[in-house]
């Protein structure tokens, strides 16, 4: 799809609001760059190098990003930002309030717009693999609108990260390929963009999958209709968010284990100590791995 890269230049004003801040880089002078989630953090450290000092916001790995609520420190960070990159749709308005209590100016990428995917989209965008080359061009295009001095250093950066994605593409075709139309079940939406990008077939009810997102009860006939795919052994694979477990989900977990199918975990926020490419392959390889045990 043409790329439709969505920068607007934010100025409000008034008092900063603002939990758990991770930072990439200390050098002086660089770009302030503030990410709502460490995995856009993550790809923006990578294009722009030392040009870029980051923050983000959402990068506490054992907790439930949709329980996050900013902090004053939060606030800070984004007020003293050239670029803030959020993911939108829906996912975390709380960037919303942080960048009205901000004052001041700033370009803010917001990836939902510039994959121009409306408010009800899945908001995991990132599992997107397919389109992280246009992630990155959004990103790249918001850096170098806030740093034109940088402009070519941030074209190559993308063009690396790019490259970098390489084998991860490669896996999901060899997925697709192998595996194309086999029934798999998630607990959540998380994987739901890697699993259509392998060719997979996600089999788990929306009522069921929405309702655990929204941390809410699924209905009887949606509960039931999961614990069925289990227990009939209509699934090859189970997935589940390790980050956000529920009561329900760690007995769907144990269920499936007991009944031979193999379980993936996945997260919602990047891991520490490693990169988003390395991340993301790790989880594609251990789905791999299931489809063929």
């Amino acid at each position: 799809m043409r790329m439709r890269i969505v920068i607007v230049i934010v100025g409000v004003a008034t008092t900063v609001l603002g939990s758990g801040c991770g930072s990439t880089g200390t050098t002086s002078g660089a770009l302030p760059v503030v990410a709502a989630e460490n995995v856009y953090g993550n790809i923006v450290a990578q294009i722009g190098g030392p040009h870029v000092t980051v923050t983000s916001l959402l990068s506490n790995p054992s907790a439930d990003p949709h329980l996050f609520e900013p902090d004053t420190r939060d606030g800070l960070e984004v007020s003293r930002a050239r670029l803030v990159i959020g993911n939108g749709a829906g996912y975390d308005a709380f960037l919303q309030r942080l960048l009205a209590a901000a004052g001041g100016s700033r370009v803010v990428v917001t990836v939902a717009d510039a994959l121009g995917l409306p408010d009800t989209a899945n908001p995991h965008l990132w599992y997107d693999v397919p389109r992280l080359g246009t992630i990155a061009g959004a990103i790249a295009a918001g850096l170098t609108r806030a740093d034109p001095a940088h402009a070519a250093a941030y074209r190559a950066g993308a063009t690396r990260f790019r490259a970098s994605l390489h084998p991860l593409e490669r896996l999901v075709v060899s997925i697709r390929s192998r595996f194309g139309g086999t029934p798999v079940a998630s607990t959540e939406p998380v994987p739901a963009y890697l699993l259509a990008a392998a060719g997979l077939r996600n089999v788990a009810p929306a009522d069921f999958t929405r309702a655990i997102e929204d941390g809410t009860e699924p209905t009887p006939q949606a509960a039931a209709a999961m614990d069925a795919l289990v227990s009939r052994h209509r699934i090859a694979v189970l997935l589940y968010n390790s980050q956000a477990v529920s009561p329900l989900t760690a007995r769907l977990r144990s269920a499936a284990i007991a009944a031979g199918i193999p379980v993936v975990a996945v997260t919602e926020t990047l891991p520490p100590g490693t990169t988003f490419q390395r991340w993301q392959l790790a989880q594609a390889r251990a789905l791999e791995r299931a489809l063929a045990s």
